[in-house]
């Protein structure tokens, strides 16, 4: 029961969704494809029911709670992104996971995707936990459900054909470490907090951070911190290899955002086949005793 409660820090609510997915259009996330690429949809949802309107551009409208933005010119193949749930500090809702899970669903099969940065668009955090404001208003099969659904999403995450990075430019809690975690790379700010702090809340950590955190700090380091509850800064998180790269924060709270940007662009050159087929080799190679003998190489086109 621990385990299927677990997931979790913070509070709020949110419905809207925007994005390009694909070549083509999705309504809502509800999978049918309108017209060209150019063109974006937003699935407005309402008391009053339910709209879709079109906008132009890459940047999505400062009210959207997770936005879609596909990067052109010399960034073309970088999609962001872009949690924006600032009067929640981001915590994850059952309409964000909504989104994160559409917006995956589609990026999974874009062979144009070269690379995939997940980052905040609020100042100060990255996603502190789960809403917990609203889980309180669910019964026990609903907390089920949602924790199933939550764990279902980070692990599609983990589970992308292409790398992707998360940009910590702030605190990154509970689920919202989970999120991080479930990423190739993980790059923050020094200012930035990060734990598993399910503890504190009698819960563990319920979307795959027992699981993933051991194999990336070792286990014993990971059970001291999830024992503990411990909150880490940026530089304590370098320092066990918890994150690839630490940054001082600039004024504009993004350094580490700046930072996966420019690892992103270093991936663009490389031969996108190549580096899908490297990143299964390296996650499969995690499981196994190599395949290969010294000498034997790998062809890929």
């Amino acid at each position: 029961m621990a385990a299927a409660r677990g997931l979790g820090v913070l509070q709020g609510c949110g419905v809207r969704y925007f994005a390009r997915l694909g070549h083509g259009l999705v309504a809502g996330g509800s999978g049918q494809r309108m017209g060209s690429a150019s063109w974006r949809c937003r699935w407005a949802s309402s008391s009053a029911g339910a709209g879709l309107s079109r906008s132009y551009g890459s940047e999505a409208k400062g009210d959207e709670e997770l936005r879609v933005r596909y990067l052109e010119e010399e960034n073309k193949g970088i999609v962001v992104l872009g949690i924006n749930r600032s009067y929640a500090k981001n915590a994850l809702s059952k309409n964000l996971i909504k989104m994160l899970s559409k917006a995956v669903d589609s990026l999974k099969s874009d062979k144009k995707v070269r690379t995939i940065i997940v980052r905040s668009e609020v100042p100060g955090i990255f996603c502190a936990g789960a809403d917990l404001k609203e889980r309180a208003q669910m019964n026990l099969n609903e907390v089920s459900s949602f924790v199933s659904k939550s764990r279902a999403v980070i692990n599609e995450i983990a589970n992308l054909p292409m790398p992707t990075i998360a940009a910590i430019d702030g605190i990154a809690l509970g689920g919202g470490l989970e999120l991080a975690l479930a990423c190739d790379i993980r790059v923050a700010a020094s200012s930035a907090k990060m734990g598993l702090v399910e503890t504190k809340l009698a819960i563990i950590p319920g979307a795959g951070g027992t699981q993933r955190l051991p194999r990336v700090i070792g286990m014993s380091l990971a059970k001291e911190m999830i024992f503990s509850a411990r909150v880490l800064d940026g530089q304590e998180a370098k320092s066990i290899g918890l994150i690839s790269h630490v940054l001082e924060q600039n004024e504009k709270g993004d350094a580490a955002y700046r930072k996966a940007l420019a690892l992103a662009k270093e991936f663009l050159p490389q031969g996108p086949v190549a580096v899908r087929v490297a990143k299964l080799a390296i996650n499969q190679g995690m499981e196994r005793e190599p395949q290969h003998q010294e000498g034997d190489v790998l062809f890929c086109k």
